[in-house]
């Protein structure tokens, strides 16, 4: 985001596309005071994916005026801000269709870039049909806009077409070979639209960015560590040793920490900087730097929401998470109750994500007989999903949810129990030993799942 943007109340957004969309763009932006435009006169044969990863780095959103131009960039640059584009289907496409009506007859259509099903809704609304519509299918090879041409003039020559294109390179290519045919550009309404749309965009990020996080980290097993200190003393130590890292970790997320008494701690920050500072919630280096400097783990509980009680609550739900897995792990809570995690820095896990709520109630009420975790149900459902695995070995189960070999053959047998899974077989080990035996999670119904 732009130092301007950030400090003043002006947004600064960048305006992509032909000259003379970029002109008619900029008599719309007179509605908006507060944006402050950046022009850059693009299309497919000047396109300079490099002058776009550049304006990205000064404005808070872009709008593309023309949609190719816009798949085109999709194709060559990561987008780090908001990027929209202004859609072909609104009073610009009444307008072009009325026009060729007007002008040619609405006999049959050669289309580009317009979607099929909105020329055939303003057709109805005009009360006209026309006799065919031949919509050029995108291919991945070759100049682009050549093709577009040579599909129009095709048709023009085999069926005595009318073209309609949302592209001005086509259109003056079609100009050059003498085909009738109308550029759909929009309309002075349909740009107010897409401004509002990108200034929405704008502010949601931005209260987004503003957003309260609640985190609480908890000591694991904090009991059996000061068991092994010999003196008062020692035990004091560590806990300012503790803390100091905690602060250290605060100052990095410009947060506010809260001893909460004992092992646990609080603290407050803002959604934009954690973030930044997870790299996108990948990297939490405090995890390591417990274990490694003060031979201790922590869990860690990051809640997301639209008021304090709602982030604190979501904290509360994420850290009970961390402590079901055993630890030294972080697991976010978004305010959609979506859950993120696990963060774990040393191993470098790839996180999942999933729903945090189970709605069967029947699945609930045997879950709780078999005295299982909504956390446990949640995270299996979320890798059964992702893989497509219903047939788990104790050792397969264990790897999943993160648990030892003992702890999934309890778990295991509860479920049995409860009719939540069945043995569907036997694995042979090669080395000596009893064979595996392979259960099937019967719970889970595949048809629900995909």
């Amino acid at each position: 985001m732009s130092t301007n943007a950030s400090s003043h109340s002006e947004i600064q957004i960048g305006i992509i596309g032909p000259q003379p969309l970029i002109e008619l763009t900029n008599e719309s932006l007179k509605s908006f005071p507060n944006f402050k435009a950046h022009f850059r006169n693009f299309n497919s044969s000047n396109f300079n994916s490099d002058a776009l990863q550049d304006l990205m780095s000064d404005v808070d959103v872009i709008l593309f005026t023309e949609y190719h131009l816009y798949e085109m960039a999709k194709q060559q640059v990561k987008f780090s801000i908001p990027v929209h584009h202004v859609p072909l289907m609104g009073t610009g496409l009444y307008r072009s269709l009325f026009l060729l009506k007007n002008s040619h007859g609405l006999r049959s259509l050669s289309v580009d870039t317009v979607e099929l099903k909105y020329v055939e809704q303003i057709l109805l609304e005009l009360d006209e049909q026309a006799k065919e519509i031949y919509v050029y299918k995108k291919q991945t090879q070759g100049p682009e806009i050549q093709k577009i041409i040579e599909f129009h003039l095709q048709n023009y020559d085999t069926y005595d077409t009318v073209a309609l294109t949302g592209i001005q390179e086509v259109a003056d290519g079609l100009v050059e070979q003498g085909i009738p045919f109308e550029w759909v550009t929009p309309t002075q309404q349909d740009l107010i639209v897409s401004l509002e749309r990108a200034l929405l965009a704008t502010d949601t990020r931005r209260n987004k960015e503003a957003q309260i996080v609640f985190g609480l980290i908890n000591v694991d097993n904090f009991k059996g560590v000061v068991e092994k200190f010999t003196s008062e003393h020692d035990v004091q130590l560590l806990k300012l040793n503790i803390q100091q890292m905690l602060l250290d970790y605060m100052k990095q997320l410009d947060g506010h920490l809260i001893n909460l008494g004992g092992e646990e701690y609080s603290f407050i920050t803002t959604r934009g900087i954690f973030e930044r500072e997870t790299r996108g919630y990948k990297f939490i280096p405090l995890l390591q730097d417990t274990k490694s400097e003060l031979n201790i783990t922590l869990s860690m509980g990051i809640g997301f929401g639209s008021t304090a009680a709602e982030a604190g609550n979501h904290a509360r739900l994420a850290l009970r998470q961390s402590k079901e897995l055993g630890g030294n792990v972080c697991y976010i809570v978004r305010e959609d109750r979506s859950v993120l995690g696990p963060v774990d820095i040393t191993t470098h896990t790839q996180y999942e994500r999933y729903d945090l709520a189970i709605t069967d109630a029947e699945l609930l009420d045997k879950a709780e007989k078999a005295g299982m975790s909504a956390a446990y149900m949640t995270k299996l459902m979320a890798r059964v999903a992702r893989y497509r695995k219903f047939d788990y070995t104790a050792q397969e189960l264990a790897s999943t949810l993160k648990i030892t070999v003992r702890s999934a053959h309890r778990i295991l047998l509860k479920w049995m129990d409860a009719e939540l899974v069945e043995i569907v077989g036997e694995e042979k080990v090669t080395h000596k030993g009893r064979p595996r035996r392979i259960y099937r999670l019967s719970f889970i119904d595949d048809g629900e799942l995909f």
